[in-house]
């Protein structure tokens, strides 16, 4: 006997937002498998009938909402009400997913790169990705390190939030650059200005958010393999990548590539020692749902820098012939070798992140994460000290964070955070080298609260305030002379707790207590423009380096002098943009004023002779400056395949008690960039770039020194900008699709096109040698 199988039950309810329950209209509800479907109507209901009974699976999907499978038995008549995440928070921090942009909701001033586009700069550095970004420059020590600056701005200001965790790598060094893979980003954003201050409030600079791409919630198995090689340097570098993911929320991924490069070279000699070795890995695990989900985090990063031997100086009429005479001191054959002097970097970070939703209210969310940063400096020294280490420092910090973002209101949002972080600081005593950087812990306790609220359709306002208290502690021996050279005898000398004959140990406690707060808004104009407006005030205490420094920083080449005195920084910030998108073309005109008070500054201001050469001595100082600029991008589509872009940045810095120039501001640039594409050729798709660099011609005065062999005071220039260049650019890919979505990618880049000898002002060993010249790179990728 045959028992025909019952096919009269329904299924209805109603489709509304997790967190308002605001129905929602226009949602399609349909069985996977089988041709019902049915849309919600203006009250959010929807009703599938003649559904039988057993197991099915139900795909629901709204334009503004991620799809949703539900699995569901049919038992008979049921009632079921469907909750979507109808606001797409989780993408706030991951503007780019495969190839889409969100939409930029806020009144900062935003510019998010691509995956493809990161992967370009696969053999290259996270620094040299960000220059594609208007108004980020860089401030270069060589070919490898390539620290970004936003606005004018960089180190300390410029906040690296790396997968929800800031960043603590010593980022105060100018040479020290991010300890980031960038074949471990899944997209970068960039926020110009301390906005983003749930961050942080010290980020007067900006900040940058590194996210590592999203991962989707089904069962799938893919990753993918880059096989990068480039002429200059004659190396490259290999990478890959495997995550796997599950339906019910699981997922587990994997990262890892390794680069070497050896010595550089300029369109007309070698630049000897300038290779690199670099070694970095990743693993994730997690489960994230719709309503709660964790995940943890380990990543490894390793690098060897080889620093370019001729900026390295015997005596000071050696310093006087390097910098004057333009000229390399030091040309050596092509080695792999990574000779002193050099650094090595390792950097541990690992975090823990939970989240909850609770239904019509809002997300909690709780993060506790680890970094140990660990940093050599290896100088030319003598004998078996040459394998010696001259700066040894181990940095270790822990941070916990956790907010609540009450999002029930569609109109409405409200987000408040708390931070706590303890770091330690530890400089080894054995390098036989004075300690540049002290013994110092550091103590810093945050909070923030940020408002949104959505006027109507075409405005949109945003507040937010922050406090930030720091407190530092620190050891540290100064030699009587330098003390009282400084002048701290006179007002620090109650911090003395030991005399040892020729040094003092002092024992420095500083507080800080900083409050950052932005205002701002977006209000729409017409169908494709848009007006935003924000202003920020932002404060920054002054980190270690400007506090503390205190002798030869081996791999910058130079003596750096801190000062006790240094007060936290105070940013005015306006800014605004004017963005007009349509069909074919686009333009976007972004000027910005800063006003900072206490602005602290290194500045060169003599030489000195030491035991190891003759070093340009910089010393930290503070003023008030002004900062004035304009972003400008614009784009055409002219047909199907030819389209072409257009970048120009310009930044004016100035000195407002002295009336002077400030010192190392990037100058003005102007690209552009000529794009044909062809779909039906294997997506071929070539470009030409074009980048010219004026002149910086608002420089601050050049130093003299006294030379022995002269006998006689000569001026040394060492601020002097180079003459302005033009450099060229070209790349082209090629992609070749194979069965189950597998893909195969090839690409060709030229940088330098026409090999052109420049020297950059931002790039400080422009003293000594010539910037980078054509290198040809080759990359092989491959979807699988």
């Amino acid at each position: 006997m045959v028992t025909a199988q019952d096919c009269s039950y329904s299924l209805s309810g109603t489709v509304m937002d997790y967190h308002s329950k605001d129905a929602l209209i226009g949602a399609t509800v349909s069985v996977i498998g089988s041709k019902k479907a049915v849309l919600s109507n203006l009250n959010g209901s929807y009703r599938l009938n003649g559904l039988c009974a057993g197991y099915i699976e139900l795909e629901v999907f709204h334009p503004e909402c991620p799809t949703l499978i539900i699995p569901l038995t049919i038992e008979g008549n049921q009632v079921y009400d469907i909750k979507l995440e109808h606001h797409l928070e989780e993408l706030d921090e991951v503007k780019v997913v495969g190839n889409s942009i969100a939409e930029q909701t806020n009144s900062a001033l935003e510019e998010t790169l691509h995956l493809e586009e990161l992967e370009i700069y696969s053999a290259g550095t996270i620094g040299d990705a960000l220059k594609e970004i208007t108004g980020v420059s860089s401030l270069n020590t060589g070919a490898n390190i390539v620290k970004p600056a936003i606005h004018g701005l960089n180190g300390s200001r410029v906040l690296i939030m790396n997968d929800g965790v800031r960043m603590q790598d010593m980022e105060w060094g100018d040479e020290h650059a991010p300890n980031i893979d960038v074949n471990a980003a899944g997209s970068v954003s960039v926020v110009k200005g301390a906005a983003a201050l749930q961050y942080g409030g010290d980020a007067i600079g900006g900040t940058i958010v590194v996210g590592p791409g999203r991962i989707p919630q089904i069962d799938s198995l893919y990753g993918k393999t880059m096989l990068t090689g480039s002429t200059n340097g004659r190396g490259g570098n290999l990478t890959s990548e495997l995550t796997k993911s599950y339906k019910n929320g699981w997922f587990v991924k994997g990262q890892g590539s390794f680069k070497r490069l050896g010595d550089h070279k300029t369109p007309d000699y070698l630049l000897s020692n300038t290779g690199v070795k670099e070694a970095a890995a990743s693993v994730q695990l997690g489960k994230h749902l719709f309503t709660s989900g964790w995940d943890v985090r380990y990543s490894f990063f390793n690098t060897e820098l080889a620093v370019l031997r001729a900026s390295h100086i015997g005596n000071v009429d050696d310093l006087i012939r390097a910098i004057n005479s333009g000229e390399p001191q030091t040309i050596e054959p092509f080695t792999y070798d990574l000779e002193n002097p050099r650094q090595k970097v390792t950097h541990h970070l690992a975090k823990l992140k939970y989240y909850n939703r609770f239904e019509g209210v809002g997300k909690w969310t709780a993060q506790y994460d680890f970094q140990r940063n660990r940093r050599f400096e290896y100088d030319i020294r003598r004998g078996e000290a040459n394998n010696q280490a001259s700066i040894d420092l181990l940095l270790t910090t822990h941070t916990f964070s956790t907010d609540f973002k009450w999002d029930a209101k569609e109109q409405f949002h409200l987000q408040f955070g708390l931070l706590g972080r303890y770091q330690e600081n530890f400089p080894n005593p054995e390098t036989e080298v004075r300690r540049l950087i002290p013994d110092y812990q550091k103590w810093d306790i945050g909070s923030f609260l940020l408002g949104e609220y959505r006027v109507n359709d075409a405005l949109f306002l945003d507040a937010g305030v922050r406090y930030d208290f720091t407190n530092v502690e620190a050891q540290k021996f100064f030699q009587k002379t330098r003390w009282t050279e400084r002048g701290y005898d006179t007002e620090f000398q109650d911090l003395i707790i030991r005399d040892t004959g020729s040094q003092y140990l002092v024992n420095p406690v500083f507080d800080f207590h900083n409050v950052t707060a932005t205002v701002g808004g977006k209000y729409a104009v017409a169908q494709n423009g848009n007006i935003r407006f924000n202003y920020t005030l932002a404060q920054r205490a002054p980190n270690p380096s400007e506090l503390f420094s205190d002798g030869l920083h081996h791999s910058a080449a130079r003596i750096e002098l801190g000062d006790l005195r240094m007060k936290s920084e105070t940013s005015h910030k306006i800014s605004a943009s004017l963005e007009n998108d349509y069909a074919d073309w686009g333009w976007t005109v972004e000027p910005y004023a800063n006003f900072i008070k206490d602005f602290i500054f290194l500045e060169p201001t003599g030489a000195e002779y030491t035991n190891r050469g003759a070093f340009p001595v910089w010393e930290y100082n503070q003023t008030d400056a002004r900062l004035l600029g304009v972003d400008v991008m614009a784009f055409s589509n002219w047909t199907d395949q030819w389209s072409t872009e257009h970048q120009f940045s310009i930044v004016k810095g100035k000195d407002r008690v002295t009336d002077a120039p400030l010192i190392y501001m990037p100058p003005a640039n102007f690209r552009n960039k000529l794009v044909f594409s062809k779909p039906t050729w294997k997506s071929f798709e070539t470009s030409l770039e074009s980048q010219y660099v004026f002149q910086q011609n608002e420089v601050p005065g050049n130093i003299a020194v006294f030379s022995p062999e002269q006998q006689q005071e000569v001026e040394v220039a060492i601020n002097s900008a180079p003459e302005a260049y033009h450099v060229m650019a070209f790349t082209s890919k090629l992609e070749f699709p194979f069965h189950n979505g597998t893909k195969l990618t090839t690409s060709l880049s030229i940088h330098n096109l026409l090999n052109t000898s420049f020297r950059d002002y931002l790039n400080r060993q422009r003293y000594f040698a010539d910037d980078l010249g054509r290198n040809i790179t080759l990359q092989i990728k491959f979807n699988y």
